[in-house]
């Protein structure tokens, strides 16, 4: 059985999040985050093809740099969990639900 991308995709965000806070170490963060974005895409070239991946890794990378300025208005973990959705909803919608 294989986990769907939704939760991986969200896992990563959140979890680049907290590893960078954590650490204080940005980059760290950005390796978890793109370990995520690895794992995701290349079952999502398998389940959604090249423009369903392309556009997921879109939805990917705009809801982590989307939830940079988000976060000043709402507050950082709100702004995280948002881009977490996000990205998983859209992750379900393209590649999950019907792999």
């Amino acid at each position: 059985m294989t986990v769907p991308t939704a939760p991986i995709v969200a896992g990563a965000l959140v979890g680049g999040y907290l590893v960078a806070r954590k650490t204080k170490m940005r980059a760290l963060g950005g390796v978890v985050l793109a370990a995520g974005g690895v794992v995701a895409g290349r079952r999502w070239i398998k389940t959604a093809g090249p423009v369903g991946t392309t556009a997921l890794i879109f939805v990917y990378l705009g809801s982590f740099g989307g939830s940079h300025p988000l976060a000043k208005k709402i507050g950082a973990w709100p702004a995280v969990l948002t881009a977490a959705g996000v990205s998983a909803g859209a992750a379900w919608v393209l590649a999950d639900r019907n792999a």
